[in-house]
């Protein structure tokens, strides 16, 4: 392996979140507006070339990799290329190969995730209730989603749901989301909604629904003890005595959790984000395609994002103005 990557604030970079894709078969209200003009196939990285960038990232240290989009699944062909990251789990390289997805392809994928060596996928879900999910993804089927649960925990797959907290949508769900978790052994997670590109008429002020308040909504219903497990990432985690399930809560706006960040995004188009709260960008594709032998160009690309990487993001919510708002669309940086 060659040197590790360090940013300039003494933080290794071992976790790589990829996204292969812009497209996605929801429309998510706080994602994306119903009208998306997705980018040109010529842009995008083709599967080798994203085969090419996620090698050298784990030749530089990254031992965790997570597949993003818009809708990973969708991407045509991307069993080939989780079927190719294979070999470095066998090697020992990479310690993890997992995605986040909405569930909708999940009972097409399930056993060939875990036959490529994924063992646990996160699942975007919001709310239980179909009538609301239709209303919330805008194209979603929440049977579908389901039936892709279910598939993957057959197939042998952990599953773990993440919520967009939403207030005034899903506040009234939490008794009900986390029952329905604990029933289904699968641990949840709660996210603060984050200001990522124009999604129409949609308000992303009357949408924030802060953790703090989640919280305290739990406190009423169970006894909630501190867990001092971090996985490197944003998450901070609770117990619920009365069910024993973990809980988790990513908290950009209300909580900065940047101190001990140790990731960086690639988007579909081989740009490099290395905070998703700051519009600071690399370009990751031009010296990919420069060389198709040799990966030098590549990896000096990579050493120098990483050596602008900034200490945080700047997002923050206040009554009346979203401050740190980001141009980009979630699903073009990925999840």
């Amino acid at each position: 392996m060659s040197a590790p990557l360090i940013d300039p604030f003494a933080r290794a970079i071992t976790y790589l979140r990829v996204s292969v894709t812009d497209r996605c078969d929801f429309r998510c209200v706080y994602c994306m507006s119903e009208d998306m003009t997705f980018l040109p196939k010529r842009d995008l990285l083709t599967l080798e070339e994203l085969d090419r960038l996620c090698s050298t990232f784990i030749r530089l240290g990254v031992e965790k990799l997570r597949i993003t989009g818009g809708e990973p699944l969708v991407r045509r062909g991307i069993m080939t290329f989780f079927n190719s990251m294979s070999r470095h789990l066998e090697s020992g390289a990479l310690k993890e190969l997992t995605l986040t997805t909405n569930g909708s392809q999940l009972e097409k994928y399930a056993d060939a995730l875990y036959a490529a060596g994924v063992r646990r996928v996160n699942i975007s879900l919001d709310t239980i209730d179909e009538a609301k999910f239709k209303e919330i993804t805008r194209w979603g089927r929440l049977p579908q989603v389901l039936r892709g649960i279910d598939a993957a925990q057959k197939a042998g797959l952990k599953v773990k749901i993440n919520a967009v907290a939403l207030k005034g949508f899903n506040e009234p769900e939490l008794p009900a989301i986390t029952e329905w978790c604990a029933s289904r052994d699968m641990d949840l997670t709660w996210i603060e909604v984050m200001p990522m590109g124009d999604i129409g008429n949609e308000d992303r002020i009357t949408q924030f629904w802060s953790l703090k308040d989640v919280r305290a909504e739990y406190e009423k219903h169970y006894t909630v003890t501190d867990l001092p497990e971090r996985t490197g990432g944003p998450a901070r985690y609770v117990r619920l005595e009365e069910t024993g399930q973990k809980i988790g809560f990513i908290t950009p706006l209300s909580h900065n959790f940047c101190e001990s960040c140790n990731r960086v995004r690639v988007t579909c188009t081989g740009e490099i984000y290395t905070c998703l709260g700051q519009e600071g960008k690399a370009d990751l594709r031009a010296p990919l395609r420069a060389n198709e032998e040799g990966n030098g160009g590549l990896e000096a690309a990579i050493r120098a994002a990483i050596g602008d990487k900034p200490r945080g993001h700047d997002f923050d919510y206040s009554r009346e103005n979203v401050a740190g708002k980001m141009s980009r669309h979630m699903s073009h940086t990925g999840g």
